[in-house]
């Protein structure tokens, strides 16, 4: 049985696990969770991943929820790419990153993507001012720790491609409509470009891209 993917596809969530799948050419399968439509709240859904989230797994008999964790399983499934390290101290790197993409860059830009992004596209409103001020300073701190690390490697953890990649990758990608601060940061942004240009990237941003009224 092919890989199944829960996702929302313009969620920089499910990004991640769907670009590290098209990455490996896995045979999966998108399942489309409609979470404006509340699709996530339906018993079917939750019994599978009872926070009512996305993205899920389902492999067979054995399902799996949160990202980080799906990516390395979708990893394992093609050890010889090297995406998640063989060798333990870079292993552990590589999933360092994967948790400071869920403590420190994740609620750097949420914000961002919900104001300029959530919002306009799925909630009629406008994006709150004062919201995105209070939010600058956290980002601004956060993206100078990625600048640092990529000043000295080509990708987060070296010259090699790894989930760490796709972890933080994911975060960039409505950059553009999220209004993201990203001038002064020259290394992001190079990085952020190569993996753009990658045909797996490609193939998962034509999936991913937003509703028109957002990319506005």
């Amino acid at each position: 049985m092919t890989v199944e993917l829960f996702v929302f596809p313009p969620s920089p969530r499910a990004f991640k696990v769907m670009a590290v799948a098209n990455h490996l050419g896995l045979d999966w399968t998108l399942r489309m969770v409609d979470l404006p439509g509340g699709a996530q709240r339906q018993p079917d859904y939750a019994c599978l991943n009872p926070n009512m989230r996305m993205p899920t797994l389902r492999h067979d008999d054995y399902v799996l929820w949160e990202a980080n964790a799906i990516a390395q399983y979708l990893a394992l499934l093609r050890p010889e790419s090297g995406l998640l390290p063989a060798g333990e101290r870079a292993r552990l790197d590589v999933i360092r990153w994967q948790f400071w993409d869920l403590a420190h860059l994740e609620p750097a830009y949420t914000p961002f993507i919900f104001e300029n992004v959530v919002k306009p596209a799925f909630r009629g409103g406008e994006p709150d001012a004062s919201a995105l001020a209070r939010a600058e300073e956290p980002f601004q701190r956060t993206l100078r720790v990625l600048e640092a690390q990529l000043g000295e490697n080509r990708y987060v953890t070296g010259n090699i491609l790894t989930l760490a990649d796709f972890s933080l990758g994911a975060a960039f990608v409505h950059a553009a409509a999220s209004r993201l601060p990203l001038e002064p940061y020259e290394n992001v942004r190079r990085w952020y470009a190569d993996l753009a240009g990658m045909p797996s990237w490609q193939a998962t941003l034509a999936a991913a891209e937003m509703p028109a009224q957002a990319a506005a």
